[in-house]
Protein backbone atom coordinates (compact mmCIF):
# COMPACT_ATOMS: atom_id res chain seq x y z
CA UNK A 1 0.00 0.00 0.00
CA UNK A 2 1.45 3.39 -0.55
CA UNK A 3 2.59 5.45 2.15
CA UNK A 4 0.30 8.50 2.92
CA UNK A 5 1.39 11.94 1.27
CA UNK A 6 1.74 13.42 4.45
CA UNK A 7 2.04 12.06 7.80
CA UNK A 8 1.25 13.83 11.25
CA UNK A 9 4.74 14.55 12.86
CA UNK A 10 4.59 13.40 16.80
CA UNK A 11 6.89 14.38 19.28
CA UNK A 12 6.62 12.23 22.46
CA UNK A 13 7.05 14.03 26.17
CA UNK A 14 7.13 11.90 29.09
CA UNK A 15 9.85 11.34 31.84
CA UNK A 16 8.99 7.43 31.61
CA UNK A 17 11.08 5.98 29.14
CA UNK A 18 8.47 2.66 29.09
CA UNK A 19 5.91 4.89 28.30
CA UNK A 20 8.10 6.46 25.52
CA UNK A 21 9.11 3.29 24.43
CA UNK A 22 5.23 1.36 24.14
CA UNK A 23 3.78 5.10 22.83
CA UNK A 24 6.25 4.55 19.95
CA UNK A 25 5.97 1.45 19.60
CA UNK A 26 2.26 1.84 18.92
CA UNK A 27 2.45 4.80 16.95
CA UNK A 28 5.02 3.50 14.56
CA UNK A 29 2.70 1.03 12.65
CA UNK A 30 0.32 3.70 12.06
CA UNK A 31 0.64 4.50 8.51
CA UNK A 32 -0.57 8.29 9.21
CA UNK A 33 1.71 8.75 11.84
CA UNK A 34 5.41 9.44 12.23
CA UNK A 35 7.05 9.76 15.62
CA UNK A 36 10.02 12.65 14.86
CA UNK A 37 11.67 12.69 18.63
CA UNK A 38 11.08 11.72 22.32
CA UNK A 39 11.59 14.44 25.34
CA UNK A 40 11.85 13.48 29.46
CA UNK A 41 10.70 16.56 30.76
CA UNK A 42 8.75 19.96 29.27
CA UNK A 43 12.01 21.80 29.20
CA UNK A 44 13.53 19.78 26.94
CA UNK A 45 9.82 19.19 25.45
CA UNK A 46 9.72 22.69 24.38
CA UNK A 47 13.31 22.84 23.12
CA UNK A 48 12.63 19.68 20.91
CA UNK A 49 9.58 20.80 19.66
CA UNK A 50 11.00 24.16 18.76
CA UNK A 51 13.91 22.18 17.03
CA UNK A 52 11.54 19.68 14.73
CA UNK A 53 8.55 21.44 14.26
CA UNK A 54 6.02 18.18 15.16
CA UNK A 55 2.47 18.23 14.16
CA UNK A 56 0.98 16.79 17.42
CA UNK A 57 2.92 16.64 21.11
CA UNK A 58 2.12 13.84 23.37
CA UNK A 59 2.39 15.05 26.52
CA UNK A 60 2.81 14.35 30.39
CA UNK A 61 1.39 16.73 32.89
CA UNK A 62 3.05 15.90 35.77
CA UNK A 63 7.00 15.57 35.33
CA UNK A 64 10.42 16.77 37.12
CA UNK A 65 11.84 19.93 36.70
CA UNK A 66 9.38 21.79 34.29
CA UNK A 67 5.77 20.01 34.32
CA UNK A 68 3.44 19.77 31.33
CA UNK A 69 1.70 22.96 32.44
CA UNK A 70 4.90 24.75 32.23
CA UNK A 71 5.74 23.49 29.02
CA UNK A 72 2.50 24.21 27.51
CA UNK A 73 2.99 27.45 28.47
CA UNK A 74 6.19 27.92 26.63
CA UNK A 75 5.09 26.06 24.07
CA UNK A 76 2.45 29.10 24.09
CA UNK A 77 4.93 32.23 24.96
CA UNK A 78 7.68 30.34 22.05
CA UNK A 79 4.80 30.84 19.33
CA UNK A 80 4.84 26.92 18.57
CA UNK A 81 1.91 25.97 16.44
CA UNK A 82 2.08 22.26 17.52
CA UNK A 83 -0.82 20.56 18.92
CA UNK A 84 -0.40 19.06 22.18
CA UNK A 85 -2.56 16.07 23.50
CA UNK A 86 -2.37 15.61 27.08
CA UNK A 87 -1.78 11.76 27.98
CA UNK A 88 -1.73 11.41 31.74
CA UNK A 89 -2.66 9.52 34.27
CA UNK A 90 -3.99 12.22 36.74
CA UNK A 91 -7.74 12.35 36.73
CA UNK A 92 -8.17 15.53 39.54
CA UNK A 93 -9.86 18.78 37.96
CA UNK A 94 -7.18 21.05 39.64
CA UNK A 95 -4.68 19.14 36.75
CA UNK A 96 -7.45 19.35 34.03
CA UNK A 97 -8.43 22.71 33.92
CA UNK A 98 -4.80 24.69 34.04
CA UNK A 99 -3.77 22.69 31.63
CA UNK A 100 -6.51 23.47 29.23
CA UNK A 101 -5.95 26.74 30.10
CA UNK A 102 -2.58 26.41 29.27
CA UNK A 103 -3.46 25.35 25.59
CA UNK A 104 -3.71 21.99 25.83
CA UNK A 105 -5.79 20.63 22.77
CA UNK A 106 -7.00 17.52 23.83
CA UNK A 107 -6.62 16.01 27.44
CA UNK A 108 -7.16 11.68 27.69
CA UNK A 109 -5.85 9.22 30.40
CA UNK A 110 -2.75 6.68 29.58
CA UNK A 111 -5.74 3.70 29.67
CA UNK A 112 -6.67 4.91 26.59
CA UNK A 113 -7.07 2.29 23.72
CA UNK A 114 -4.76 2.28 21.53
CA UNK A 115 -6.84 2.75 18.58
CA UNK A 116 -8.55 5.19 19.85
CA UNK A 117 -5.13 7.64 21.22
CA UNK A 118 -4.24 6.98 17.19
CA UNK A 119 -7.29 8.22 16.68
CA UNK A 120 -6.94 11.41 19.36
CA UNK A 121 -4.29 12.87 17.57
CA UNK A 122 -5.79 12.77 13.88
CA UNK A 123 -8.59 14.51 15.65
CA UNK A 124 -6.78 17.28 17.36
CA UNK A 125 -4.35 17.52 14.47
CA UNK A 126 -7.19 18.64 12.34
CA UNK A 127 -8.05 21.25 15.01
CA UNK A 128 -10.50 19.16 17.08
CA UNK A 129 -10.86 19.75 21.09
CA UNK A 130 -10.66 15.95 21.99
CA UNK A 131 -11.65 15.57 26.05
CA UNK A 132 -12.63 12.35 27.81
CA UNK A 133 -16.45 12.89 28.97
CA UNK A 134 -15.23 13.09 32.84
CA UNK A 135 -12.71 15.72 31.72
CA UNK A 136 -15.31 17.58 29.65
CA UNK A 137 -17.10 17.47 32.62
CA UNK A 138 -14.41 18.65 35.16
CA UNK A 139 -14.35 21.90 32.97
CA UNK A 140 -17.38 22.60 32.35
CA UNK A 141 -18.12 22.52 35.94
CA UNK A 142 -15.72 24.82 36.35
CA UNK A 143 -16.98 27.02 33.83
CA UNK A 144 -20.89 26.83 34.81
CA UNK A 145 -19.73 27.85 38.27
CA UNK A 146 -18.09 30.86 36.73
CA UNK A 147 -21.17 31.99 35.44
CA UNK A 148 -21.08 30.81 31.99
CA UNK A 149 -24.46 29.76 31.88
CA UNK A 150 -25.78 33.39 31.57
CA UNK A 151 -23.21 34.88 29.06
CA UNK A 152 -24.77 33.45 25.29
CA UNK A 153 -27.10 36.73 25.18
CA UNK A 154 -23.82 39.11 25.20
CA UNK A 155 -22.88 37.80 21.86
CA UNK A 156 -23.80 38.84 19.03
CA UNK A 157 -25.33 36.88 15.67
CA UNK A 158 -22.14 37.29 13.90
CA UNK A 159 -20.26 36.12 16.88
CA UNK A 160 -22.11 33.41 17.38
CA UNK A 161 -21.12 32.17 13.71
CA UNK A 162 -17.99 32.33 14.38
CA UNK A 163 -17.84 30.46 17.40
CA UNK A 164 -19.74 27.64 16.04
CA UNK A 165 -17.18 27.59 13.36
CA UNK A 166 -14.57 27.37 16.36
CA UNK A 167 -16.18 24.95 17.86
CA UNK A 168 -16.04 22.92 14.48
CA UNK A 169 -12.40 23.47 14.82
CA UNK A 170 -11.52 25.45 11.74
CA UNK A 171 -8.74 28.01 11.42
CA UNK A 172 -9.26 31.86 11.30
CA UNK A 173 -8.38 31.42 7.37
CA UNK A 174 -11.27 28.87 7.34
CA UNK A 175 -13.61 30.88 9.20
CA UNK A 176 -12.86 33.83 6.73
CA UNK A 177 -13.43 31.89 3.76
CA UNK A 178 -16.42 30.20 5.25
CA UNK A 179 -18.08 33.75 6.36
CA UNK A 180 -16.61 35.91 3.46
CA UNK A 181 -14.75 38.27 5.68
CA UNK A 182 -11.31 39.38 6.46
CA UNK A 183 -9.17 37.44 8.23
CA UNK A 184 -8.59 40.76 10.40
CA UNK A 185 -12.48 41.18 11.18
CA UNK A 186 -12.30 37.19 12.17
CA UNK A 187 -9.60 37.76 14.61
CA UNK A 188 -11.31 40.76 16.24
CA UNK A 189 -14.58 38.59 16.59
CA UNK A 190 -12.61 35.97 18.11
CA UNK A 191 -11.13 38.17 20.77
CA UNK A 192 -14.81 39.92 21.40
CA UNK A 193 -16.09 36.31 22.36
CA UNK A 194 -13.04 34.95 24.77
CA UNK A 195 -13.44 38.56 26.24
CA UNK A 196 -17.10 38.44 26.48
CA UNK A 197 -17.36 34.91 28.14
CA UNK A 198 -14.56 35.54 29.90
CA UNK A 199 -12.75 32.71 28.27
CA UNK A 200 -8.39 32.44 27.53
CA UNK A 201 -8.38 30.79 24.18
CA UNK A 202 -9.87 28.77 21.54
CA UNK A 203 -10.42 25.54 23.04
CA UNK A 204 -12.19 26.73 26.15
CA UNK A 205 -14.95 28.73 23.44
CA UNK A 206 -14.93 25.43 21.60
CA UNK A 207 -16.03 23.80 24.68
CA UNK A 208 -18.50 26.22 25.83
CA UNK A 209 -20.08 26.43 22.40
CA UNK A 210 -20.79 22.53 22.60
CA UNK A 211 -22.06 22.75 26.08
CA UNK A 212 -24.48 25.77 24.89
CA UNK A 213 -25.56 23.80 21.83
CA UNK A 214 -23.43 26.53 19.35
CA UNK A 215 -22.71 24.17 16.06
CA UNK A 216 -22.21 21.04 15.90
Amino acid sequence: MAEPEERIRVLLVDDHQVVRRGLRTFLEVQDDIEVVGEAADGAEGVARAQELRPDVILMDVKMPGTDGIEALRGLREAGNPARVLVVTSFTEQRTVVPALRAGAAGYVYKDVDPDALAGAIRSVHAGHVLLQPEVAGALLSQEEANGGQGRQGTLTEREREVLALIADGRSNREIARALVLSEKTVKTHVSNILMKLDLADRTQAALWAVRHGIGD
